[in-house]
Order: C-alpha cells, then structure tokens, then sequence
C-alpha cells in the first residue's frame, strides 16, 4: 500500500507519541507499505521549529532526513500540478500544508494516514 503521512503522524512516529493509533503504527511499522512525507510537511515542520513551537534533538535538516532514511520514507516533492489542484479544492480546510496534501494525495491517488477530522470534507482516502 502506498501511503502519504501527515505531518503529525510523521511527528508522532519518530516521537513514539501516544497519540499515534494502533492501527498507524500497524501501517507506519508494515515495512512492504510505501510511505511517502510530503516536502510542505519539510515546510510546515522547519517553520514550527523556526517559531519554537516544536524542538528537534538536532538540526532540522540532519534529524528530518536520517528520519526519513530510518524509517524508509519517501519525499514526496510539490510540483506544479500539486500546487495548481489546490486551486480546486473546497474551502474545507484553511491550513494551507494540509491543503497542499490533500492536492498531493487527489493527484497521486494516495490515502492520507491523518488524524484530521477536516480532510473527510474533501474526496480523499483516509487512514486512522
């Protein structure tokens, strides 16, 4: 299965959260399942670091690339035709990272492992 997390669900893994279902761990921890992160993930996660929202053990750029080596994660890079599809998107969700992912996972046909209640308003597979 392929699979684009979240942004949280990203966090959580590498974090051993709590909050992280049973079920994502089943997914996240499946090593024939393709994971995919996307690079507003990169975005959203260097901005909250920046503002000190979220603190990393190491640089950001070191941490979230081991991470994603570790964890056998795929980068998912915004392309044009991502950042084009937003513009069709319902106004469901106002963060623009988690709109970027929903244009992503709509383009690519990949279900998103979210715990978000607002990505159910747009015409895309969910996982929790």
């Amino acid at each position: 299965m392929r699979i684009l997390l979240d942004t949280h669900a990203f966090l959580w893994w590498i974090s051993d959260a709590q909050q992280l279902s049973q079920k994502a761990r089943q997914i996240i921890g499946n090593g024939e399942n393709t994971l995919f992160l996307s690079a507003a993930s990169g975005w959203e996660i260097a901005i909250k670091t920046r503002l000190g929202k979220l603190k990393l053990p190491t640089d950001i750029t070191s941490f979230i690339l081991e991470q994603l080596s570790v964890n056998a994660i795929t980068p998912l890079p915004v392309q044009m035709k991502h950042a084009l599809h937003v513009s069709s998107l319902p106004d469901f969700h106002g963060d623009p990272f988690d709109r970027m992912i929903v244009a992503q996972a709509q383009v690519e046909d990949l279900p998103v492992l979210t715990t978000d209640p607002q990505f159910a308003g747009y015409n895309v597979q969910t996982i929790w």
